[in-house]
């Protein structure tokens, strides 16, 4: 190609669907793992990122013989790393107990620039980048899991008979199982059995955030909390 700001339909294509591909291995990864931004999202963020960067370098050749006019290959390049950065902020989620989404917000935005160096032909930096980013997401967080796994916060809830001693049993047991409980909320309320012409039974509602570094097993946890005979419902994530 002897002339840097002519590119033929050919090339054109096969960047586009090399960007499509690079960004698809990436999506497949975080689809199998079911995050927000999936297969699809990867791949129209590389295909958009590459589709700017080619008109970026080529689609203003025209005017390159022009007077007083300087091409800047990079121009568009720099508005695209801004735009996925708010597109990435939408994977980022707070349940009130942890920040979800980085990982994917990360990916989504290297994936641009996965685009982007298709585009610009950069093919060898894109495919290795592609290849390193699987193995982060794939290798390293198995790893990671294994033997670098860090604390965690887990929140259980516990419905249970408003009895004396039932807050007592439920913090027993978690400290047995080696959790440390950073937040404590207790709300008292009352139900009617349905269908019952009964009084209002007293009930508590027992939110904690636990901490912990071990393995975190929701039936296990569950199952001894339901062993307390006045607990009626428990939910453990």
């Amino acid at each position: 190609m002897n002339n840097p700001w002519v590119i033929d339909n050919v090339t054109i294509l096969l960047r586009l669907l090399l960007s499509m591909l690079l960004g698809g291995l990436i999506g497949f990864e975080r689809e199998r793992s079911n995050h927000a931004a999936g297969l699809r999202t990867h791949i129209l963020v590389c295909l958009g990122s590459a589709l700017i960067m080619l008109l970026s370098i080529y689609g203003f050749a025209d005017f390159v013989a022009e007077v007083n006019v300087r091409i800047d290959p990079a121009r568009l390049a720099t508005a695209v790393i801004t735009g996925i950065g708010f597109l990435g902020a939408g994977t980022i989620l707070f349940t009130g107990k942890s920040i979800t989404g980085l990982t994917t917000a990360a990916s989504v935005w290297v994936v641009g620039a996965i685009g982007l160096a298709v585009g610009a032909g950069f093919y060898f930096a894109a495919i290795v980048s592609t290849l390193l980013i699987l193995l982060n997401l794939v290798v390293f967080n198995k790893l990671e899991q294994r033997y670098i796994r860090g604390s965690k916060l887990h929140l259980i809830t516990v419905h249970a008979a408003n009895t004396p001693g039932v807050l007592d049993e439920v913090s027993g047991i978690l400290e047995e199982q080696g959790f440390v409980i950073k937040k404590l909320v207790v709300n008292e309320r009352s139900t009617v059995p349905y269908g019952e012409l009964q009084p209002a039974l007293p009930m508590l509602e027992i939110s904690l955030q636990v901490l912990t570094d071990r393995r975190f097993e929701p039936v296990e946890i569950t199952r001894r909390i339901r062993t307390i005979g006045q607990v009626c419902m428990v939910t453990a994530e």
